[in-house]
């Protein structure tokens, strides 16, 4: 049985405590005061979940601290409500959205000038490789000046576009991957005639294209390889995820 983490298992428990208290409810089998006991609990399993981010945050098994704030602040003021020291409900959660901006403010200070070199796993390909891992709040990624050196990197963007422009770079003799994650963006990439590469791209809201292939709406997910990419020494694989944005990849 597949093992499930601390969180996703607080989460599965109050989606089933609470399903189960709704449908018994509209069934007529618990009475109304069962129902408004999980109402006036359910914020204190909210806290657990947002302190377990935080801690997890803290002691670098994620990165999850801005979601671990926001939830504990909204449960915090959940279970002020519920002892009548403030008036807040569910339905007030959209007057903490200037939290939302504050927490990016601090992700922004926090990475300033920190670039580390981190070991990640992309396939069995490339267990081995070292990559450059850069993140940032807002900002763009360009490569497009003369002669810029190819090599592995991991990059991470929450709002800003990447562009990638190989035909004025200098690439090794072997497989280079990139990594290009983002959630509002465009990636655009242009590749000369004589590299091979393969691309495994995933956007959630937008359009991808490759050469002459297109695919666009909600969930698109596409993969292509050159046909010399097997039998390439010199070669570059992409993979490339956003949530909202527009992937091309073009060849001159």
């Amino acid at each position: 049985m597949k093992r499930v983490s601390f969180t996703n298992f607080i989460l599965a428990l109050a989606l089933i405590i609470g399903g189960t208290f709704l449908l018994l409810a509209n069934l007529d089998v618990i009475s109304l005061e069962m129902w408004q006991l999980f109402s006036y609990s359910y914020p204190f399993i909210l806290l657990v979940v947002g302190l377990k981010f935080i801690l997890d945050s803290i002691l670098k098994r994620d990165d999850h601290w801005g979601l671990g704030v926001l939830t504990s602040v909204f449960a915090t003021l959940l279970i002020m409500d519920r002892f009548e020291w403030i008036t807040f409900t569910a339905g007030d959660i959209w007057l903490l959205w200037p939290l939302i901006l504050v927490i990016i403010g601090f992700r922004i200070f926090l990475s300033k000038g920190t670039k580390p070199k981190v070991e990640i796993i992309f396939d069995d390909d490339h267990h081995d490789e070292s990559f450059k891992r850069k993140k940032s709040a807002i900002g763009d990624y360009s490569f497009t000046n003369s002669d810029w050196a190819v090599e592995p990197m991991n990059l991470w963007n929450a709002v800003g576009d990447y562009k990638f422009d190989f035909t004025k770079a200098f690439i090794p003799e072997k497989d280079t991957p990139f990594k290009l994650s983002g959630i509002v963006g465009d990636v655009k990439i242009l590749m000369p005639e004589n590299v091979a590469f393969r691309v495994e791209a995933n956007v959630k809201t937008g359009d991808i294209r490759i050469l002459d292939q297109k695919a666009d709406g909600f969930n698109r997910v596409m993969s292509y390889q050159t046909p010399d990419y097997e039998t390439s020494t010199r070669k570059v694989t992409f993979y490339i995820n956003l949530k909202v944005g527009n992937i091309r990849l073009d060849r001159v």
